[in-house]
């Protein structure tokens, strides 16, 4: 998992790991979680992806956009 920048410095996200149609966010109480293409539409992970290399704005679009919509709990 890449770190994530947290540049705004209040995010609750600490990692992340892109694949072709998904991505892994790893929280800050260290769960993680599975979103896809699947799961929360291909527009959402792609902006999901751009907002994670970022660094900044992850956290907030996943409690707007994608809250429950992802494909599994890793941990």
């Amino acid at each position: 998992m890449e770190h994530y920048k947290n540049l705004g410095g209040d995010s609750g996200v600490s990692a992340f790991e892109i694949g072709d149609d998904s991505i892994k966010v790893q929280f800050s109480d260290s769960s993680v979680y599975l979103y896809t293409n699947q799961s929360a539409g291909a527009q959402n992970i792609e902006q999901m992806k751009v907002l994670a290399r970022q660094g900044e704005g992850l956290n907030s679009f996943i409690n707007k956009r994608v809250r429950k919509a992802y494909a599994s709990k890793l941990r």
